[in-house]
């Protein structure tokens, strides 16, 4: 079902935010969904149900022109988000039928508890030995499970889209991570698995839930335009000294907006 907001002051906020989250998302694999959640229901007040479909159709324009812009930098490695793909189609339906079952305190419970634990683990992955001698044994160790990881970080990542309308980067990327591709081919690997993984989540939530297009026009009207500065600047950035430390910064925004939802949900 689609609805329409009546405009409130605060909504002129947004496109700066979503400017922000549309910057960021592009440049980390992400489409942003994750930040537009706690942003709908803590800042404006939107019930979680709704904008858990809100945020699936807010992120898409960010999937869409990311993906374009990594694969015009050849940051796309098809072969490896086929992987993902087609498991995650599936856990986007599965999690979109999830959604329509509990409740708003549940849902905000449970994306917090998400929330945290997908930050104690980029933090436990980013402490781990990262020489470059380990790096190749461990890309050789893993090739011959690729299939099996893609499948299953690619379904948990579509499960994860679908219940919680956010992008399901952190398990796309932790599973990219693990089979040792290039981080910028992680990057926009990443967004693809993303982008069809939320056309098939919003495609299930518009059959069971409702989309405020207020709230989609404004977050959207600045993070297409930062999607668009996102891939452009992480074709320039050396991140190989740095990686670790934006892990770590990334963690730690999720872990606060874990606990924030944790706390407003009950």
């Amino acid at each position: 079902m689609i609805e329409f907001s009546e405009i409130q002051n605060i909504y002129f906020l947004l496109p700066l935010l979503g400017l922000v989250i549309g910057l960021l998302g592009t440049m980390t694999g992400g489409g942003g969904g994750f930040f537009f959640i706690p942003i709908l229901t803590l800042i404006i007040g939107v019930p979680a149900q709704t904008a858990v479909t809100t945020s699936l159709a807010a992120t898409l324009p960010i999937c869409i022109v990311g993906s374009l812009g990594h694969y015009r930098k050849n940051h796309i490695d098809f072969r490896v988000a086929t992987l993902f793909i087609i498991t995650g189609i599936i856990g986007a339906f599965i999690g979109a039928k999830i959604t329509s079952k509990i409740s708003n305190v549940a849902l905000k419970t449970a994306f917090g508890i998400y929330s945290i634990l997908i930050a104690l683990y980029i933090v436990y992955s980013a402490g781990k030995g990262i020489s470059e001698e380990g790096k190749k044994e461990k890309i050789t160790s893993l090739k011959n499970h690729r299939t099996f990881k893609g499948s299953s970080f690619g379904f948990a990542a579509g499960l994860i889209t679908g219940t919680f309308g956010t992008s399901g980067t952190a398990p796309v990327l932790a599973g990219l991570l693990s089979i040792g591709i290039p981080f910028k081919m992680v990057i926009g690997t990443s967004l693809l698995t993303v982008l069809v993984n939320t056309i098939f989540a919003t495609g299930a939530h518009l059959l069971i839930g409702k989309i405020d297009l207020t709230l989609v026009c404004f977050l959207t009207a600045g993070s297409t335009i930062g999607a668009l500065l996102g891939p452009k600047l992480i074709h320039t950035i050396q991140l190989n000294k740095s990686e670790n430390q934006v892990r770590y910064w990334y963690a730690a925004i999720m872990l606060v907006l874990g606990i924030l939802m944790i706390a407003k949900g009950n």
